[in-house]
């Protein structure tokens, strides 16, 4: 094999014999969904070159609470794509209500800047992701699809890039920062190794599935006394995704007979449990119980991680898509104040988690103590609230 020769001006590599050319990256981000395609996009809007991998190909589908709230609604408007996301059909979800064992609460509406609708969006992801994917390459972002990463290129203990095996041979591409925006089991983070804080184990399970035939009443959260709890919010092409979950101890109990016992947990609620019964399911049932909650050290020399590959929390509060796109804004900015010399890379990047660190602490220890079955008074929903309000950019 070949010896690897590179140079800020002239770049040829060797694999196994073949040569060929390669460009010099400002970023690699590797992963292409919500929290990977924002950072690209952004990062390609500043001028910045940018290349953009993810194992998947586009449209895809992958399990996610679909929720968006407020914030992240804000975001998609700033940045030119909320119209697209409601010209795919997602519903605007104007309602939405809180069940706690019989009695409804629908939280207020948080402030929120002027021409901005309070609806919600609950998209699903085949959708959403293609968009923000086709917005991060319209940009000027390169994207590679079906670009599994199997390693880091590192030199004297700095990452400055990465090794893919894709199906067309082995490659090797270099920038000045790699980006981990690959989820929960972020290959990036396993390479890396970063320090974990503030972790506590999967607390909770969840299947879901999508449904015709359920009317759209915006969307509900029902709340038992016994840890279960059953999500129902309207979709793309007019269908009802609704999820039922619980504590992580009742999970091995739940798959054994996964129909039976999601129907059960729906038959709490007789009038939702007419029209499930009515209605037609119309694809497979999604489910997981490895739902860590942890928040890692996001950068280093050469690296960061962001999203789920930086801080994951239990599904139950439906935070992943806008705690992604936070992020995403708050690394660019990070990275274009270091790049720029306006800060030290120490001082940008531990901005960067400082910030991150602030606006979702509050949400994510509310989000442990539900998880954990705890009794959550409505005073909790009422500064849950306000922190959502707090991520609300201006």
């Amino acid at each position: 094999m070949c010896d690897f020769h590179h140079s800020c001006t002239g770049n040829i590599v060797c694999y196994h014999g073949a040569v060929s050319r390669y460009l010099m990256y400002d970023a690699i981000v590797v992963g292409a969904r919500c929290a990977g395609a924002p950072t690209a996009m952004l990062l390609a809007r500043k001028g910045y070159r940018v290349l953009m991998v993810d194992r998947d190909s586009f449209p895809s589908d992958i399990m996610s609470t679909h929720y968006i709230h407020l914030p992240g609604q804000v975001r998609l408007q700033r940045w030119g794509l909320l119209e697209k996301i409601i010209e795919s059909g997602a519903p605007c979800i104007r309602a939405r209500t809180l069940h706690f064992n019989g009695t409804a609460f629908q939280p207020p509406d948080p402030p929120l800047p002027e021409g901005v609708s309070p609806d919600t969006l609950c998209p699903r992801r085949i959708v959403l992701d293609k968009i923000l994917v086709d917005a991060a390459v319209e940009a000027g972002a390169e994207l590679r699809e079906g670009f599994p990463v199997r390693g880091l290129v590192q030199d004297n203990g700095s990452v400055n890039g990465i090794r893919g095996r894709p199906r067309d041979g082995e490659f090797e591409e270099r920038a000045r920062i790699v980006i981990g925006a690959d989820g929960l089991h972020s290959t990036i983070a396993r390479l890396i190794q970063p320090e974990e804080y503030d972790t506590k184990v999967s607390l909770t399970f969840g299947y879901y599935t999508y449904w015709s035939g359920v009317p759209d009443s915006g969307m509900h959260i029902h709340f038992f006394h016994d840890a279960y709890g059953v999500l129902v919010f309207p979709t793309n092409w007019g269908q009802t995704c609704i999820g039922v979950g619980g504590l992580n101890a009742g999970f091995q109990a739940f798959r054994r007979d996964i129909e039976r016992n999601y129907l059960k947990i729906i038959d709490r609620i007789p009038e939702l449990a007419s029209h499930v019964r009515a209605g037609k399911r119309e694809e497979r049932y999604l489910g997981t119980a490895d739902m860590p909650n942890y928040f890692r050290k996001p950068y280093g020399p050469g690296w960061a991680l962001t999203g789920d590959a930086g801080y994951h929390r239990d599904f139950i509060t439906g935070l992943g898509i806008n705690d992604a796109f936070l992020q995403a804004e708050l690394l660019v900015e990070a990275i274009d104040d270091a790049f720029s010399g306006r800060r030290t890379e120490e001082e940008a990047f531990s901005h960067f988690e400082n910030e991150r660190n602030r606006f979702v602490k509050p949400t994510y220890d509310l989000t442990v103590k539900m998880a954990s079955g705890e009794t959550i008074e409505p005073m909790e929903f009422m500064a849950f609230g306000a922190a959502m309000t707090a991520m609300i950019p201006a």
